[in-house]
C-alpha cells in the first residue's frame, strides 16, 4: 500500500449519514419541536417513513447498532403495542401527506411475527396514505426467515430485502458472534423469491476479526452467485467505547489500517469483476437497478439507510432511536425501549434530542452529500474558493498529493480519494473542529 494512503486510512471520520452527524445533536430539541414540525411540513410533501425494530434473539458481538437481546416474547409484544400508538400519534401531527417510501430496520424485523407484522403494516395503512407507496423494504436476519413471514411481507406490499450477511468465512463468524453458513443465506434468497420478493440487497463486511483478503474475494464470491440487485460493503466500525459488545472481539484480532485497505480494495475490485457498478463510498448495484441508475441521473442522497435515491421531502422515524430528517432538521426517539415506550404511552412524542438546521448547515450539508454521493463539490454556495481557505489548508496534504484538486470553485477528488471521501467531507465540516466526538477509521 502507498504509504501516503496508509496515512489517511488511519484517520477516524464520520460516516456522514447525515450533517451534522447524529453525535452533535442536542437535548433542546424535544417533543413539542417534533410536533411543531411535523405540523409545519407542507401538505403536498412526501414521505419516507423508517420503522426501527429494537430488539434481536441474539447480540451479534461485531453490531454497531441500537439494539437488544430478546430472549422472551413479552419485550417485542410490548415494542408493537407501542409503535401502534406512535403510529396514531405521529400521524394526527401530520396533515395526510403522501407516503412513498417504507422502510423496516433494527435490530431484527423479522423477530415480529407474522401477524404482529401485519398489524402494523395495517395500522401504517389505515393511518397514512400509501396510495402513492414506490418502494417498501425490511432489512432480514437470513437465520430467522419463515415463510409465513415472507407472505406477511408480500401482503403488506414489500418489494425488497435486505439481508445481513457480513461474512461467509466460518472462522470470521465465530470471532463475530454469528455463525450463519452459506446454505443458510442461499435458502433464504430461495425463499424470498419463491413467495415474490426478488429485489434482494446484501450488507457485507471488511475489517472483521482473523478476516483476510481471501476471505472477503469468497464472501463476495459466494454473495455474487445468488445476483442480489445491491450489495452494501462496510468497513467494521470498531467502537467499543460505544458499544460495549464489541469488547468480546480483541483488537489483536482485527486487520491494521493497511490489511483493512486492501480487503476494501480486493472487494471492490471483485463486485466489479461481477458487473456491479460502485455506488458512492461503499455501494454496489447491478447496472439495471434503480440506484445505479439514480447515480448518473443526480437522484442519489446518502441517509441513515446509506446510500438511496432522492424520493420524498422528509423521513420520519419510529421506534427506539429512530431519527427524523425534516425540513427544519433531525429529531431523535429515546434510545431505550423502556423510556420511549412510557413517553408513548403518555401521549407524547418520545423525542430526546436533535438538531435546527442553520442556513450554513444546510448549506454544508449539500456540499458534503456531493463529496460523499459524487465525489465532487461545489463550493459556491460557501462562497468560493476565496471564503474556504481554512477548509482547503485542512484538504492540503491531499491536494499535495494529487488527491484533491481545486477546478472553478469545485473540489474534485481523484479515483484514489474515493475511499477517503470521507476525509474530505470532514474538511468542511465545522462540527468536527468543536468536540471529542470519536469515530472509526476512514476506511
Amino acid at each position: 500500500m502507498d504509504p501516503r494512503l496508509l496515512t489517511y486510512a488511519e484517520r477516524p471520520a464520520p460516516r456522514y449519514t447525515s450533517y451534522p452527524p447524529a453525535p452533535h445533536f442536542s437535548g433542546a430539541i424535544g417533543p413539542s419541536t417534533t410536533a411543531a414540525w411535523l405540523a409545519e411540513i407542507a401538505a403536498d410533501a412526501t414521505l419516507s417513513l423508517y420503522l426501527h425494530v429494537p430488539y434481536c434473539r441474539q447480540l451479534c458481538w461485531y453490531c454497531g447498532c441500537n439494539t437488544f437481546a430478546a430472549r422472551r416474547e413479552e419485550p417485542v409484544r410490548e415494542f408493537v403495542d407501542a409503535v401502534l400508538h406512535e403510529v396514531d400519534l405521529v400521524s394526527e401531527a401530520l396533515s395526510g401527506q403522501s407516503v412513498v417510501e417504507i422502510h423496516w430496520g433494527g435490530g431484527t424485523p423479522n423477530i415480529l411475527s407474522a401477524s404482529q407484522f401485519a398489524a402494523i403494516a395495517t395500522r401504517l395503512a389505515n393511518r397514512f396514505d400509501l396510495t402513492a407507496l414506490r418502494h417498501h423494504a425490511i432489512e432480514l436476519d437470513p437465520r430467522h426467515i419463515v415463510p409465513d413471514n415472507v407472505r406477511a411481507y408480500v401482503a403488506a406490499g414489500v418489494s425488497r430485502a435486505s439481508l445481513g450477511v457480513q461474512d461467509m468465512n466460518q472462522t470470521v463468524q465465530q470471532a463475530i458472534g454469528r455463525v450463519q453458513p452459506f446454505e443458510t443465506v442461499r435458502d433464504a434468497v430461495t425463499t424470498l423469491k419463491a413467495e415474490g420478493i426478488d429485489e434482494i440487497s446484501m450488507d457485507l463486511m471488511y475489517g472483521l476479526p482473523h478476516q483476510t483478503v481471501t476471505a472477503v474475494e469468497q464472501t463476495v464470491q459466494l454473495a455474487a452467485e445468488m445476483k442480489p440487485n445491491r450489495i452494501a460493503l462496510f468497513g467494521y466500525a470498531h467502537v467499543p467505547w460505544v458499544k460495549k459488545r464489541q469488547r468480546l472481539i480483541p483488537e489483536a484480532s482485527l486487520p491494521n489500517a493497511s490489511e483493512r485497505f486492501a480487503q476494501a480494495e480486493a472487494a471492490r475490485a471483485a463486485l466489479e469483476a461481477r458487473g456491479y457498478v460502485a455506488i458512492g463510498l461503499d455501494h454496489f448495484a447491478l447496472p439495471s437497478d434503480e440506484l445505479a441508475i439514480a447515480a448518473n441521473t443526480d437522484q442519489l442522497t446518502r441517509s441513515f439507510q446509506g446510500y438511496v435515491l432522492k424520493s420524498a421531502s422528509a423521513l420520519v422515524g419510529l421506534g427506539p432511536s429512530a431519527i427524523s430528517t425534516l425540513p427544519q432538521g433531525y429529531t431523535q426517539n429515546d434510545a431505550d425501549p423502556g423510556a420511549w415506550r412510557r413517553a408513548v404511552a403518555s401521549g407524547a412524542l418520545a423525542t430526546v434530542r436533535g438538531h435546527a438546521l442553520s442556513r450554513d448547515d444546510r448549506l454544508r450539508r449539500k456540499l458534503v452529500e456531493q463529496i460523499m454521493c459524487d465525489f465532487v463539490g461545489d463550493l459556491g454556495p460557501l462562497g468560493g474558493v476565496r471564503a474556504c481557505v481554512d477548509e482547503l489548508d485542512a484538504l492540503s496534504p491531499m491536494i499535495a498529493d494529487g488527491m484533491v484538486r481545486i477546478v472553478d470553485d469545485h473540489i474534485v477528488l481523484s479515483a484514489a480519494a474515493r475511499p477517503f471521501c470521507r476525509l474530505v467531507a470532514m474538511a468542511f465540516d465545522t462540527y468536527a473542529q468543536r468536540g471529542a466526538a470519536r469515530h472509526s477509521s476512514a476506511v
